[in-house]
């Protein structure tokens, strides 16, 4: 395998990684912030509900995170550093809001069975999971928006175009956009995992968070023309277009699934098109890593190391994926909705 193909692989398995995160835990996520906007007299169950569904895989589906995490400061050493420098305060307030998150639905669950503070621990466990993403998508906005630059004669220098790229419109919007798209995930997936009345809340949510995230992703698009105008034209370019295409038709598909009552197709539906527009993402963003100056070959550590960790991934593999199949068998096995 030549040095530039080993490079991709290696992004392309940071990617798959992200993808798994985006679809495992920000549903999870989602799943916080409708648990902070539950109403009415059923709010409790719906909680109830989403506790359930959460419990046995929350924690678990933050190893997605952890691996790109490793992926990236194994393979791009250069570009770990520079993202760390760069976006040091929006990673570490996501990294507070995931660790507030965590702790909060531990304590609420034991104050539900005979504590107080219940409700003040929901309280916290909403706005964490509203922090988290937000904070992630304005990264991702800083990432893709030109605003991080870095000098790569001699030692590394970064610094910002903009005093906080994370804090543009565009930036902004793509926060929201996350926070919406998680939502709308978790939402769909509750609707696989209730009955009754319950599942029908669960139903509007996703109606509800579908048209908002639809909204946001055109402003979005819109904002990228005016602040990102280079990542906007690369998402229309031949190498990514035909992804992100379909991806929007998987969306419309997913909530004509939603609408229909299909709640096992719009879970498939939804889930694919996260993948397939965080795919066309990657090919619209590449070769770099951080637009304009870091290019992934730029980022690359040395190709003995890539390849070491790419031959490690299968050892790795071969012991994740068993124990987390099992940990889904034993405590996801309630029969799915029609």
């Amino acid at each position: 395998m030549n040095e530039a193909l080993l490079v991709y692989v290696a992004a392309a398995v940071a990617l798959a990684g992200l993808i798994l995160y985006v679809v495992l835990g920000g549903a999870d996520f989602g799943g916080g912030v409708l648990d902070l906007f539950a109403r009415g007299p059923r709010k409790h169950e719906q909680r109830d509900a989403i506790a359930n569904a959460m419990g046995p895989v929350w924690e678990a589906n933050h190893v997605w995170l952890i691996f790109v995490l490793v992926v990236l400061f194994t393979c791009f050493p250069r570009g770990y550093r520079a993202l760390s420098v760069a976006l040091f305060l929006p990673f570490h307030l996501a990294l507070v809001g995931i660790m507030l998150r965590g702790a909060a639905f531990v304590f609420r669950g034991y104050s539900r069975a005979g504590g107080r503070h219940a409700s003040l621990w929901s309280v916290v466990f909403g706005i964490a999971s509203v922090i988290s993403p937000f904070l992630l998508g304005a990264a991702f906005a800083a990432l893709t928006g030109g605003n991080i630059r870095v000098g790569l004669e001699g030692d590394l220098q970064v610094h910002l175009g903009k005093d906080e790229p994370w804090l543009t419109r565009y930036a902004m919007g793509c926060g929201m956009l996350a926070v919406s798209a998680c939502t709308y995930l978790a939402a769909v997936y509750l609707t696989g995992e209730t009955d009754g009345e319950l599942r029908e809340i669960f139903r509007r949510r996703a109606i509800f968070a579908g048209t908002t995230t639809a909204i946001l992703a055109a402003e979005v698009l819109f904002l990228a023309h005016q602040q990102a105008k280079w990542f906007a034209d690369q998402l229309l370019n031949r190498n990514s277009a035909p992804v992100i295409i379909t991806g929007l038709a998987f969306f419309a598909a997913s909530a004509w699934a939603v609408f229909t009552r299909r709640y096992r197709l719009s879970r498939l539906f939804a889930a694919t098109e996260i993948a397939l527009l965080l795919i066309g993402w990657g090919l619209a963003h590449q070769p770099y890593l951080i637009y304009p100056d870091l290019t992934l070959f730029d980022a690359a550590g040395p190709p003995q190391t890539i390849r070491f960790l790419l031959w490690s991934l299968p050892v790795g593999a071969a012991m994740l994926i068993p124990s987390l199949v099992l940990l889904f068998r034993v405590f996801k096995s309630q029969p799915a909705a029609p």
